[in-house]
């Protein structure tokens, strides 16, 4: 896999669309799991401020705040596409123009969801593009992360 393809995953969520985007943006605190190490994917609070230039962050545990996107342009509830401002090493990214993007598709399944997650433009992370690539791609990147939106949405305090 080279560093100019994109990751692309997808999953469905037993949601009708517009439920499926409001549990990704307005209650990220549901499913995120932190990429940053030393968190233990503990974390206080996080959230999508839903608008472009809105920000993407967790708080830790700790109190400690970090971005790890900036909205690039969203659609409710058809879609939503960020900078992705995690580096390779799991430090925050303090410049959008330099991180690789991730736009996330919300498609009618009937009652559910398909979700369309591709995350691209690797390039952005320089040296470390193939290694991170390969990284977000396994079980422990996005998939994870798909996984718990999953588990959620099947849970009854999303129905």
């Amino acid at each position: 896999m080279s560093n100019e393809e994109p990751c692309r995953f997808e999953c469905i969520l037993p949601l009708v669309r517009g439920k499926a985007f409001e549990l990704v943006v307005d209650h990220p605190s549901a499913w995120w799991i932190s990429p940053f190490p030393g968190s233990g994917g503990a974390i206080r609070e996080c959230g999508i401020e839903p608008r472009p230039g809105g920000t993407c962050y967790e708080i830790g545990q700790d109190g400690r705040s970090r971005v790890w996107g900036t909205i690039l342009s969203i659609e409710e509830p058809l879609y939503v596409r960020l900078a992705w401002q995690v580096s390779a090493e799991g430090e925050p990214i303090a410049d959008p123009a330099t991180a690789s993007r991730v736009m996330i598709s919300f498609r009618e399944a009937g009652e559910s969801t398909r979700l369309e997650l591709v995350h691209s433009e690797f390039l952005r992370h320089g040296e470390d593009a193939d290694d991170y690539l390969q990284a977000m791609a396994v079980d422990g990147g996005w998939k994870k992360r798909l996984d718990r939106m999953v588990e959620v949405a099947a849970g009854k305090e999303f129905r």
